[in-house]
């Protein structure tokens, strides 16, 4: 079973920034294809970044929305995964969630294909 807890949400006003752990537990992190979803009230839930599993080279890919301000990373020493966010946006404000998808495939913006997800946490960025 892989466990996956977030970590680093809160308040912070617009233009400031958060970064965002994903402790994972069970098997080796590099094996897994890791991603970052985010849900605002009412509203779907979007794919924000992913990063691919060792088997192809860590490619990853961004929602057109944070390029250029969120960067996510990870640590497969630490079994963890990171979302730096910065020049965060009102519109950035939502439950951001961690996901695992098996089999060491590449990145998918489907949350169809993701096996595990964490609780989330909270990102709210004041006006």
């Amino acid at each position: 079973q892989v466990q996956l807890v977030e970590s680093g949400g809160g308040l912070v006003q617009t233009g400031g920034s958060l970064r965002l752990s994903c402790a994972v537990s069970g098997r080796t992190l590099s094996t897994y294809t890791m991603a970052w979803f985010r849900q605002a009230p009412g509203q779907e839930r979007d794919f924000v970044a992913g990063i691919g599993a060792i088997y192809y080279a860590d490619s990853v890919r961004y929602a057109d929305s944070v390029k250029g301000r969120f960067t996510i990373s990870r640590d497969n020493a630490k079994n963890t995964v990171y979302l730096q966010m910065n020049s965060l946006k009102p519109e950035d404000t939502a439950v951001y969630l961690c996901a695992v998808r098996q089999g060491g495939v590449r990145v998918s913006t489907v949350k169809s294909a993701y096996d595990y997800w964490g609780q989330g946490t909270q990102v709210t960025v004041s006006s």
